[in-house]
């Protein structure tokens, strides 16, 4: 069952992409205090991701946090080094974390996994936004297969 409002963001280890290299994290304590701002996307690189879901969250990240947002992070079920080279890509600076789930376990622990393995793709996540206070989901916006509309970055502001 996905995750729902009111509950508390899984604990699971991934990795985060930083300029020093993959650094391992808690997800329950990186996204566990203040106000957190957490978007999924089905891979790095992929159309809609690269086009428009990434860049949405970079391009609003000073809005989210005039509005309390302590942290904004994408999360992908690639690895820390294609998450980094995507940021990089992307020209993200500052503005969010890259978070790698290369295995899946913090996706499936939130009960948003998809399996497109007839694609090609394997096990990938959902497109998705969700809204965490103090390490509670206030907010969580799951895309029907095809669509981007409730986990844009302006989709979120408009439920802060």
């Amino acid at each position: 069952m996905p995750i729902q409002t009111g509950d508390a963001i899984p604990s699971t280890k991934i990795m985060q992409a930083t300029p020093e290299g993959p650094k391992e994290v808690d997800t329950a304590t990186l996204l566990g205090s203040g106000t957190v701002v957490l978007f999924g996307v089905p891979g790095a690189f992929t159309p809609t991701c690269s086009a428009r879901h990434l860049p949405g969250f970079v391009q609003q990240a000073a809005a989210l946090k005039a509005k309390g947002v302590d942290t904004v992070a994408c999360v992908s079920v690639n690895d820390a080094f294609v998450m980094a080279a995507w940021g990089r890509d992307q020209g993200v600076q500052d503005e969010l974390l890259l978070l790698a789930d290369g295995s899946g376990a913090f996706i499936k622990a939130l009960g948003l996994e998809m399996d497109l393995t007839a694609r090609g793709m394997g096990v990938r996540s959902q497109r998705f936004a969700l809204v965490a206070k103090d390490g509670k989901v206030s907010y969580l916006g799951v895309e029907q297969p095809g669509a981007f509309e409730v986990s844009s970055a302006e989709a979120v502001l408009a439920k802060l």
